[in-house]
């Protein structure tokens, strides 16, 4: 197999960048990208450290983040598996990306950056819901903020080719699969759903 192994070699293969795709970085919430981000109620986070990368989906009933200041987003860590990826990495390399998606929209915002975590009580209670607060909030300098090409959404109909999960492998599943037939794969999924409704904030 032939591999790529120099800035030239991709360069010579793909060309120069069009101009839209080079004037669109702003370094700062700008009043389009603000608005955009604002409807977003989703996000992938990525971040990199000593073992390894990670991609976390981040989600809320309103917007995924809220905005401290033109600089600064701030990114609340409900209820998950525990597992702290992303946190851990986050600890060791501030290093940060979001993926920002918008049902409906086949554009994605992206913002670069680098991050730290906190327990403040008061960036806390900015996210109370119900009377229950996330542990601890991320929060993310912007380096620079940009859209993303449509197209990888366009090709893959993420919005208009309906429901594509009929006959998916459940969760359940796959940890069955993953002990060897050993956990309870069928009541894991038959219970997930209260249980989801119960612990999602």
């Amino acid at each position: 197999m032939e591999y790529i192994d120099s800035i030239e070699e991709l360069e010579a293969l793909y060309g120069h960048p069009a101009q839209a795709a080079l004037v669109k970085v702003a370094h700062r919430m700008t009043p389009t990208y603000r608005a955009w981000i604002m409807r977003s109620r989703f996000c992938v986070v990525s971040t990199v450290g000593p073992d390894g990368v990670d991609g976390s989906p981040r989600g809320d009933d309103g917007p995924v983040v809220q905005e401290l200041d033109e600089h600064t987003l701030a990114l609340p860590d409900w209820r998950g598996n525990n597992r702290m990826d992303s946190l851990r990495n986050l600890v060791a390399d501030e290093r940060i990306a979001l993926m920002f998606m918008v049902a409906g929209s086949d554009n994605v915002v992206r913002v670069n950056g680098c991050a730290r975590i906190t327990i403040d009580a008061g960036i806390r209670a900015r996210f109370e819901k119900d009377g229950k607060r996330p542990r601890l909030v991320i929060i993310v300098k912007i380096s620079e903020i940009y859209s993303q090409c449509a197209r990888a959404v366009m090709r893959a109909g993420l919005w208009t080719d309906g429901d594509l999960s009929q006959g998916l492998p459940t969760v359940g599943d796959m940890l069955k699969e993953m002990t060897s037939g050993e956990f309870d794969g069928a009541t894991y999924d038959r219970d997930w759903g209260a249980r989801a409704k119960e612990t999602l904030w």
